[in-house]
Formats: structure tokens, C-alpha cells, sequence
């Protein structure tokens, strides 16, 4: 007899839906198999067949963490672009960069944690460089157009499932997992859900990661939004993978639950899928799990729910059918293609800020090529490990000649001189150059590159007579580099020692930072401090190290100036024709992720090296490479320009812009301004109420919103629109009248003329970058649909287009407006507030001062507080009373004194809250209140107390 083939399993079978193949496949798995699914590093079912899976594969400009890749420029710089196919093109060849990886490395994950669509809504936030734009409309356009390309176009399969970061109105590191944003509804609609919700509704979203932070006291990674709006916007099953040690922090620093059961259920019940914490044990996890099982706080169907949104993105990334899987074969790596894209990239992100006739650059021009970043190719913590490398320097001696090009880096060049008279000596290193490759830091891929250890196989340094020259860099608030002659920093091992050991500081952790401290014993005697493990510097028998906690047993150090840096900028600025200063920041200093910045102003070190050059050569033009705007004094600079660390061909692209072979058609993505003055508090979220962006910012930008120069010149005319079944059809014509071929971003912006509440001054509804041939013309055509004229009514809870005028502006900036024209739009009209039959919602007040919004339960809702219970005010325009009320209810909790009272009216009511149990034990406090008509309702509240809500009878 002939044995019998089993049967194949249905969750085998491509010819079922997905749905049902999942539904099989879960009912296949025993519940601790199910358990288990639910962290981030997903065990293999071997009796299934099932192969190991983790969520999280950082792939933000390029693959990272897992060794070279191709690396396009930062997320900013590719916002910078305003180019959707260009960046639809890089996620398509990011992907493609993965799928070819993980054929030969099965820890590179197709579960992409990117792109980052945080909205840049303040410039000092330390992870600026990770997002697009402070633009919700920009932002989802380039975030859809990178999601797609790494989706790939395939109708079933996708190459990689990309998860979007970090939701929701997290814009700050410092206090990152304990601070809370205070999020008013109409901002949460108009402007932080609005980034998510275009990208997620464009259908190439396979999930979303919560943020550290709490919004409106409630811990993102519990928000009821991932509920109430994210699974609405979409049928596709959505996973939700938390962010690092986010779960743990839900009761270990932010101590909103008691115990991990409590916070683990209440995760998974709003919505959390996958838990990316400690590492790769998911023993903890596991355990947590079972114990809200076993306390009744989840149900296995709550299990099962997590699970079958895991199991519906590997089904479509084809792990199950793997011989229909088209990209499973995929071996597209460093190829031609994408070498010539990343230069690409690199060269539209360039922004020309101001330009006075300095450029382009001429063919015979002698160049002084200075600064800091003048000769760096710097990578940021989501960079991979370069292929290739270029440097502005190195570009310029390409373009046009090494000999046309003289150099000065501007370091200030030091000795360090011991108490005993002895100078600090770097020792010559004995190692192979194949082993030092093999050493270097993120060489090898890591899934997590924090835990990669600084090199002990390189002899410490000494002290001696003769000593060792090293370059010091001051990068702002007093941290320092110090580097040693044959370019490498010094640097800390887990064993103490300092060494000459790394190609460039990094890290999470950065280990090559320290900080000189004025010696109380000793006039001219400094303490050099290591930044990373807040330790002093000490001088012993066996080698130099951070040993001493106390100052008093640090060693101390005296500063020998062998050449100050503006010398030798001075030096070679003077004998040149052009001098371009490279100015910026290093990405793993003074702004990054875990530190936010302090000061929108360059680092004094490159403030005395741009006027050096200014006052050798009035002929000298800025060039920024950073990851944010900066605040400089631009007067006297005949240029300027802007790019963010550009990846691999940095400098090339730098060198194509500045010598003429390309003209810049880059354009700010956010507003740079003028001044610290001119921010807001890194914590005041309410982008409408402080005036925040360029939406609401009043002052004078120092540049504004989609600002960017060229060296082409373009008209723009025949601004023509019709209003048809709810869309408005706006087109225009673009037309190059310049001698050179160029790329231009046109951009449609809207604007209420005579608006009931505060809108936009302006607010991007469409853009186009096109390439126009001398004396050609292009017209554009948008369709704008009518919720791009609609605000959030919170008068009446939901999204509204009022009647009346608005204007439609056409130009090459937020403020370069080159046409206009107003069209009338009928809405739909809205009456004043029916308190009466709604009452009125404490969150949902039209103004406030001295307030933030807090959770009403620790599941929904919300309430408001007075800042310190201290004392604030909400205001509630155009309540309607109708014939009458006589008395009014408001929810409360805490203690405190409640005045409310009508604009122009009698005195107020008081109304006098005990004390409660606690922040969530609500109790209803009533009183006489006589009103009727349409009034403004003022709220005055004192003390710690929460206010819900607020109703009148009678």
C-alpha cells in the first residue's frame, strides 16, 4: 500500500484569503505559542513549520544597524526635497537593500520601523533629523511616497511592512516617558492625527509604533486613539509594536499601574500587538501576560486578537507562500542604481537660503575650504555603515582640482599638560589596518548597536615629555572632542581606559565626549571630564583613565594652544578667491535622541571660525550641514546654504550645487527663526494657542516655510480655479525664464480670509517639484477636496468647511506668494454651542491660560487642570441657553474652587470641591446658575482639582 500524503493545512493553502489562512493558522497554535507571540522576538513553531520572526527593522534613510548599506540623506534632508517620486524611489530601493540582506542575514528583519512622522513642530527637539517637516500635509505626502516604496507595488505581497513612528505629539526628549503633552482637540485633529492618518489612509501602512511620552496624562502606549481613530482609518489589519522598554516604563518610571500585569493588559486592550522590551528575553514578558490571563484581566480572545494582526503582516510578506513571494528573490544591493539615487537625493535636499551673485562658482575660482564639517561624511544613530563615502572636501577637490582648493578644519590644536608636568601622549598603534576595519564601531550588524563595547585592543594613553598634539572641538554647552594626530577620538572602554580608539563619536552612550572644568586649586588647571560615565580623567602607572567620582582626586591639566583654529582659517580664507565656511553638528552631540537641544545659535568654536573667515575674506559663503535649523547672523554673508547630513554622497552633491552643475531646488520643510526669543516652551504642544509654525507664527522668520533660492528664475501666471461637487480645481502655469534647465516646487497654499475661530495664516494644501528646460512651461493642476478648507469644530465635535471667503495662494514659498485669488465656499453654517442638551466638555474650550488636559480614567476621556494647581481660566465661546438655565453640574475630582461666570454678566458662581479619594474619583458638585441667550462662558479653576465636564438645567 502507498502511505498517504496529509492533507496541506489551510493556512498553507495560497489559494485561500489571507483572513482565513490566519484564522486557521491561530487556531493551529496552543495558547503559550500565542503567548509568545506577543514580543517583539517570536519563537519558531517547529511541529507547524512556523519559522522565528521579530518586529523592528530600523531602516529611517537606509538599512541600519545590520552593517553597510546605502545611505541616503537624513529624514529632514529628504523632506527638504519636497520631492514625493524621488523618495518613493529611495523606499523602493531601501527595501529592495533589506530583502537582498536578509538573504544572507536572517536577523535582518522585513518589518520596517519606519518612516518617522512626528511633525517637526519645534526645531530644538533632539531628534529634528528624523522627521520630515513641521508640515502635516508635506509630512504625509513624502511619509506615503516613502511607505509605498517599501511596500513595493505588488497587490498582494509586500517587500517590507513599514510601521510608522512615534505616536502621538512627541516632540521632546528631555523627560522623554514621564512628560505629557497637552493635546487640545483641535490640534490633535488638525494637526498631530493628520500626519498619520493621510499616510495610514493611503493604504501602504502596516502599523504604528506608540511614543515614550504621555498625551494628556495618559501614556501613548495606552491611548484609546490607537483605537477611536487609528483602526478606523483603514479595513487592513494594523500591528502595533511598542517602542523600547516602553511597556516596563508603564509602571517603572512613569508608575501609572501598580504592577507589569495591570500594564501589560491594559497595553494589549488598547491596542498594543508586539512588546519590544528586554531585549531579546521574552521570559518577562511571557510571564506578565500569564498573569493578566490568570487575574482575569485578559482574555484569550484578547490574545488572539494581538496575534492574527502579527500573523496577517507575515502572510503578506509572503512567509508562507514563499514560492509566489515575487521580492523573494530580491538581490539588489549597492548597485549602480542606487548610488546614482543616493546622489540624487542628496543633491535636490540642498537648500540655497541667500545668495548675493557669490554663486555658482566659478571654473578658475580659488577656494578656502573651512570648518568643522568641511572634510566629514557624518552618520546619525539610524545611519547604516557606509559603502561609499564623500566629504564637501573631498567633493571639491574632485570638481574642481585639489590644487584649486586650499583647506583649514579650524580645530583648536592642544596640548594637555599633567600636574606633574608631563604630557599626555597618544601611543602608536600596532594593528593591522584589516583588523582595525574589523573593529570599528557598527561594523558588524547588531540589532541593537547600544550594546557594542568601545576597543581594548589598543594600548591606553600615557604621559610622557614629549606628549602628543590633539585637535579640540567645541560643540556647544561646553562638550568637547578631543582627537588624536592620525585622526582617531579618544575614547572610553567598559574598562576605564582612555584610548585613541574610534573613527567618529557615537553610540547611545557616546563614549568620545568630555567637558574641561576650571581647577579650584589651580589657577590655569583644568579637570577634563568624561561625559559617559560622568567620571574624571586621572593619570596612573598603567595608562590614562577615568577612574575618580571626586574632583578633588582628578588629575589636573593644563591647556597648551599650539594654534588656535580661526589662525588657520585666517590663514587660508585670505589667500583665496571664495571662502565657504562648513559649519553644523555632529548627530551624536548636543541634539539627538535623548537630548534635546538649548539654543538655536551655532557653537561659539564655529561662530569665531565664521568670523575669522568674514574678517580674512568678505567673499565667504555659509554652507550648514545639520540636522536642524540654526540662528545665524547672516548680514554681512553674501551666501548661505543648507543641507542635512546627506549620506553617502554628501559632498559630491554639495560640490555639483555649489559649482553651478546643478541648481539647488531644495526648500525648507520647517521654519528657521530668527531667534531663541521666538520659541515656544519645548513642552507647550498647543501649536495654535503659543502661535507655533509657520501655520500661526506672527514674527519675522529668519527663513520661512518651503523657503529655497535658485539659480534659475521662473514666472508663475493664469491662476484659473473651479468648485465642483465638494472639489476645488486650482491650476496655474510654471514657466523657466532663465538660460539654464532647473528644477522649481511650486506650492498651493489656502487661507480663511474672515475666519470665526484662529486659523492657518497660510497652510500648505499641494506642491509640485518639475523640471523645466530654459524658456519651457508646465501647468500644474491640483484637486483639492473640501476638508482642505475644514477646521475642527470643537463646538460641535467633528470636522467642518464654514461658509465664506478663502484664499488661494501660488507660489515659490510660504512667503514668496506670486499669485492669488479668493473663492467663496458655502459649508455648512454652524450654530453657537446647545449647552443646554450637551453641556460642555472641560477639553473642549476655545482659549485657555495656565491649564494643561489630563486624563479623565486612566482608559478614556479626558479633563482639564489648572498648571501646579495653581490657577487658570478656560473660555467657551457663543454658548447658546436658550430660553434659560437655572442651575449648573460640573464633574469634578480632586480639591478646589470652580468660578464660572458669563462675559459681561453678573458675578460669578462659586463652586467649592472637598477633597476626593484620589485624581479619577469624580463627584458631582451642583449650584444655582441663571443664564439665558448666547453668552461666552469663563471657567476660573483653584487648586489641584480636575474639571470633566460641565452641564445646566432647569
Amino acid at each position: 500500500m502507498t502511505e498517504q500524503t496529509p492533507p496541506t493545512p489551510s493556512f498553507r493553502d495560497p489559494r485561500l484569503p489571507f483572513a482565513k489562512r490566519v484564522d486557521d493558522l491561530l487556531a493551529r497554535l496552543t495558547l503559550d505559542e500565542r503567548i509568545a507571540f506577543l514580543h517583539q522576538f517570536t519563537p519558531a513553531v517547529e511541529r507547524l513549520g512556523i519559522a522565528a520572526f521579530r518586529t523592528g527593522q530600523e531602516a529611517l534613510h537606509g538599512v541600519a544597524w545590520m552593517g553597510p548599506a546605502t545611505v541616503f540623506p537624513q529624514a529632514v534632508g529628504l523632506g527638504a526635497t519636497w520631492n514625493d517620486d524621488l523618495v518613493r524611489r529611495i523606499g523602493e530601493a531601501v527595501s529592495a537593500e533589506t530583502r537582498a540582506m536578509r538573504a544572507h542575514d536572517d536577523r535582518v528583519g522585513l518589518n520596517v520601523w519606519s518612516p518617522t512622522v512626528n511633525l517637526l513642530r519645534h526645531p530644538l527637539w533632539g531628534r529634528n533629523e528624523e522627521g520630515y517637516s513641521e508640515d502635516p500635509k508635506l509630512t504625509s505626502a513624502i511619509a506615503t511616497a516613502y511607505t509605498r516604496g517599501l511596500r513595493g507595488n505588488h497587490p498582494t505581497y509586500w517587500r517590507t511592512a513599514p510601521v510608522l513612528k512615534h505616536w502621538l505629539a512627541h516632540n521632546n526628549e528631555t523627560n522623554r516617558d514621564t512628560t505629557s503633552s497637552s493635546v487640545r482637540p483641535r490640534v490633535l485633529h488638525e494637526y498631530d492625527l493628520r500626519a498619520f492618518r493621510e499616510t495610514v489612509e493611503a493604504g501602504a501602512v502596516a502599523g504604528v509604533m506608540p511614543a515614550y511620552n504621555l498625551v494628556n496624562g495618559r501614556p501613548n502606549h495606552v491611548s484609546p486613539y490607537l483605537r477611536e481613530h487609528l483602526r478606523t482609518w483603514t479595513d487592513q489589519e494594523l500591528l502595533v509594536c511598542s517602542d523600547a522598554g516602553a511597556p516596563s516604563n508603564l509602571v517603572d518610571s512613569e508608575h501609572y499601574f501598580d504592577t507589569h500585569e495591570e500594564a501589560t493588559a491594559a497595553a494589549v486592550l488598547a491596542g498594543v500587538d508586539s512588546f519590544t522590551d528586554h531585549g531579546t528575553d521574552s521570559s518577562k514578558i511571557v510571564e506578565r501576560v500569564r498573569g493578566a490571563l490568570g487575574r482575569g484581566l485578559l482574555s484569550e480572545a484578547d490574545i488572539d486578537e494581538a496575534v492574527r494582526r502579527q500573523l496577517a503582516i507575515r502572510f503578506r510578506l509572503g512567509e508562507f507562500d514563499p514560492r509566489l513571494d515575487p521580492y523573494a528573490g530580491t538581490v539588489d544591493f549597492d548597485t549602480a542604481a542606487h548610488r546614482a539615487l543616493a546622489l540624487e537625493s542628496a543633491e535636490q535636499a540642498v537648500v540655497l537660503l541667500k545668495n548675493e551673485g557669490v554663486l555658482p562658482l566659478g571654473a578658475e575660482v580659488r577656494i578656502a575650504a573651512v570648518g568643522l564639517l568641511a572634510d566629514e561624511c557624518k552618520l546619525d544613530w539610524y545611519s547604516g555603515t557606509l559603502l561609499h563615502r564623500s566629504t564637501p572636501l573631498e567633493g571639491l577637490y574632485e570638481r574642481f582640482g585639489a590644487d584649486r582648493v586650499d583647506f583649514a578644519e579650524g580645530v583648536d590644536r592642544v596640548r594637555l599638560r599633567t600636574s606633574s608636568g608631563a604630557l599626555l601622549r597618544v601611543p602608536a598603534a600596532e594593528i593591522a589596518a584589516e583588523d582595525a576595519a574589523d573593529e570599528a564601531r557598527g561594523a558588524e550588524g547588531a540589532l541593537d548597536p547600544a550594546l557594542l563595547a568601545g576597543r581594548t585592543d589598543l594600548p591606553p594613553l600615557t604621559a610622557d615629555a614629549v606628549g602628543s598634539e590633539l585637535a579640540l572641538i567645541d560643540w556647544g554647552e561646553g562638550v568637547l572632542t578631543l582627537r588624536a594626530p592620525d585622526g582617531r577620538y579618544l575614547s572610553v572602554a567598559d574598562d576605564g581606559y582612555v584610548r585613541a580608539s574610534a573613527d567618529q563619536p557615537g553610540g547611545w552612550v557616546v563614549q568620545e565626549t568630555f567637558r574641561l572644568e576650571p581647577s579650584g586649586s589651580h589657577d590655569n588647571g583644568h579637570l577634563l571630564k568624561h561625559t559617559g560615565t560622568g567620571r574624571y580623567v586621572c593619570v596612573a602607572a598603567d595608562g590614562v583613565k577615568v577612574a575618580a567620582q571626586d574632583p578633588r582626586d582628578a588629575e589636573i591639566f593644563e591647556l597648551e594652544s599650539t594654534e588656535r583654529g580661526e589662525d588657520a582659517v585666517t590663514r587660508v580664507a585670505a589667500a583665496a578667491d571664495v571662502v565657504l565656511v562648513f559649519a553644523g553638528n555632529d548627530p551624536h552631540i548636543n541634539g539627538r535622541e535623548t537630548e534635546d537641544r538649548t539654543t538655536l545659535r551655532l557653537p561659539a568654536h564655529q561662530e569665531r571660525l565664521l568670523r575669522a573667515a568674514r574678517a580674512a575674506n568678505p567673499n565667504t559663503a555659509l554652507v550648514l550641514v545639520s540636522a536642524y535649523p540654526y540662528a545665524v547672523d547672516h548680514a554681512d554673508l553674501p551666501a548661505v546654504l543648507w543641507t542635512a547630513h546627506g549620506g553617502q554622497a554628501a559632498g559630491t552633491a554639495l560640490a555639483g550645487v555649489l559649482s553651478g552643475d546643478v541648481s539647488p531646488a531644495g526648500r525648507l520643510p520647517q521654519t528657521w527663526y530668527a531667534d531663541d526669543a521666538d520659541l515656544p516652551g519645548l513642552l507647550d504642544y498647543d501649536v495654535i494657542g503659543s502661535r507655533q509654525t509657520y501655520l500661526y507664527f506672527e514674527g519675522a522668520p529668519l527663513f520661512p516655510f518651503g523657503h529655497g533660492l535658485s539659480y534659475a528664475s521662473f514666472a508663475y501666471e493664469g491662476l484659473e480655479h473651479r468648485t465642483a461637487e465638494g472639489t476645488v480645481r486650482v491650476s496655474f502655469t510654471v514657466t523657466n525664464t532663465s538660460s539654464r534647465p532647473a528644477d522649481e516646487v511650486a506650492q498651493l497654499y489656502t487661507r480663511a480670509v474672515d475666519p470665526s475661530v484662529p486659523r492657518p495664516r497660510r497652510e500648505l494644501a499641494a506642491h509640485r517639484r518639475l523640471r523645466l528646460a530654459p524658456g519651457a512651461s508646465a501647468e500644474l493642476t491640483f484637486e483639492l477636496p473640501s476638508a482642505t478648507f475644514a477646521f475642527w469644530d470643537v463646538a460641535h465635535g467633528r470636522r467642518r468647511v464654514a461658509p465664506g471667503s478663502y484664499e488661494l495662494l501660488v507660489g515659490a514659498s510660504s512667503e514668496d506668494i506670486r499669485l492669488r485669488t479668493t473663492i467663496e465656499l458655502t459649508g455648512e453654517a454652524a450654530g453657537p454651542r446647545a449647552v443646554r442638551v450637551r453641556g460642555l466638555k472641560a477639553a473642549d474650550y476655545d482659549d485657555q491660560r495656565n491649564t494643561e488636559i489630563v486624563d479623565r480614567t486612566k482608559v478614556s476621556g479626558d479633563a482639564v487642570t489648572p498648571l501646579g494647581g495653581g490657577t487658570g481660566e478656560l473660555v467657551f465661546r457663543a454658548c447658546d441657553f436658550g430660553a434659560g438655565v437655572s442651575g449648573v453640574t460640573l464633574d469634578l475630582a480632586g480639591e478646589g474652587v470652580v468660578e464660572i461666570s458669563l462675559a459681561g454678566g453678573p458675578p460669578p458662581t462659586v463652586l467649592t470641591l472637598p477633597p476626593t479619594k484620589g485624581p479619577y474619583d469624580y463627584t458631582t458638585v451642583t449650584a444655582g446658575f441663571a443664564a439665558d441667550g448666547v453668552h461666552d462662558v469663563h471657567l476660573r479653576l483653584r487648586g489641584p482639582l480636575r474639571l470633566a465636564q460641565v452641564g445646566f438645567s432647569g
